[in-house]
């Protein structure tokens, strides 16, 4: 199936032909048509909604439950974080402090290798 990036795009204000970038937002990276002339930027639908879904997603504060099982704590994570981030059992989740009262998770997609 074609994508609508492979198109060619005319800006309706210059009627100039647009040219293709990645526009970098918060850690992503949105395909955008821009036009040379009045700096117009079209993003891809797809992306759009992506970084849409995101930014409803970090302005949500979640109450989860920490408990402690043998030697260590456990935090729930909710579903639409996991989601959200595709977790998968490929997934490897890095933690580390940032500052006093702050933990960050970070969601890593393990690499694998084959040996031919």
């Amino acid at each position: 199936m074609a994508d609508i990036y492979d198109t060619t795009m005319v800006c309706d204000n210059c009627n100039i032909r647009t040219k293709k970038e990645i526009v970098h937002k918060d850690g992503f990276e949105l395909r955008a048509w821009v036009c040379p002339s009045c700096k117009k930027h079209w993003y891809h639908p797809n992306d759009e909604m992506e970084y849409k879904r995101y930014q409803i997603l970090k302005q949500r504060n979640f109450d989860v439950k920490l408990r402690e099982v043998g030697n260590s704590w456990v935090v729930s994570v909710p579903k639409e974080i996991i989601r959200f981030e595709e977790v998968t059992a490929t997934k490897v989740v890095r933690l580390n402090v940032d500052e006093p009262g702050k933990v960050v998770l970070r969601f890593t997609q393990i690499k694998k290798v084959y040996k031919k």
